[in-house]
């Protein structure tokens, strides 16, 4: 794993990432709900190309996070800087647009559809024809059309899905449902992918194909991915950068190593020893 080296703000970067502008920051983020606070003071910078997670107990935050770094919620207070741009005024399709795409912890395909069709909508950014086109169903239509089943296919040949192409999204086992969210994210061409608990649901065989196929699409697609999960092999096996949130508050960040040393994120887990 490459060495992470502290940069301003108190943010770590990896070596191989320091030369370069971060995809992502997020600058004292926060959001209220009411009266409640949700997340807060949340800081963080995400390197081009590395692998990090957002871990913590149930209800630290972690989704509402992710919500904030879409638009699905719009924050309270702070900034967040995709690829140097302030997102600021900018809604979900917009954000995915510039480059931000997102699976989620419970699945969202489109169930009646099939596998190749759940991934053709996911291409729906690299397919520019007028609507004219579309419905006189011109040469250009048709040359993008080809090109983008294609890369269909391509894209569900990372997982080894391109057979199941034909077959209906909700037809398939919880597993591969999973993968095809996560490839049907990669249509839309990220730089920055973020996953929502993708080991949830899946076997231990199943989790170490994924744990392969997350740094495949990181190396093949040299794009940054951040997720957040409860599987502890998975994250501290594959993330080069840890942040542990806790009550909405960010508690401690750095490499797998130093996280599982961290008494602030024992306790946050395990709870505080009793004296006696």
């Amino acid at each position: 794993m490459s060495k992470l080296i502290p940069m301003p703000s108190q943010y770590l970067m990896t070596e191989r990432d320091v030369d370069k502008v971060p995809i992502l920051e997020a600058r004292h983020l926060g959001i209220d709900f009411g009266g409640l606070t949700a997340v807060d003071d949340f800081n963080i910078a995400v390197g081009r190309t590395e692998i990090s997670a957002l871990i913590g107990p149930n209800g630290a935050g972690k989704t509402t996070v992710f919500n904030l770094l879409t638009k699905v919620y719009h924050p309270t207070r702070g900034t967040i800087l995709l690829d140097t741009k302030d997102t600021a005024g900018m809604n979900t399709v917009q954000i995915n647009q510039a480059g931000v795409a997102r699976t989620f912890q419970n699945i969202r395909l489109f169930k009646d559809l099939t596998v190749l069709d759940n991934v053709l909508i996911g291409l729906h950014n690299s397919m520019n024809c007028h609507l004219g086109e579309s419905i006189l169903r011109l040469p250009r239509y048709w040359k993008q059309e080809k090109e983008a089943k294609e890369r269909a296919l391509e894209l569900l040949s990372i997982f080894q899905m391109q057979d199941l192409a034909k077959y209906q999204a909700g037809a398939l086992p919880y597993g591969a449902q999973r993968r095809l969210e996560i490839v049907r994210a990669l249509g839309t061409n990220p730089k920055l992918l973020l996953l929502d608990e993708p080991a949830a649901g899946m076997n231990p065989s199943e989790t170490a194909g994924l744990m392969e196929n997350i740094r495949k699409i990181r190396d093949s697609f040299h794009i940054a991915i951040m997720l957040i999960e409860h599987d502890m092999n998975l994250v501290m096996g594959i993330c080069e950068v840890i942040a542990v949130l806790n009550y909405g508050k960010i508690i401690a960040k750095g490499t797998p190593e130093e996280i599982q040393a961290n008494p602030a994120v024992i306790e946050a887990y395990l709870g505080k020893k009793k004296e006696g």
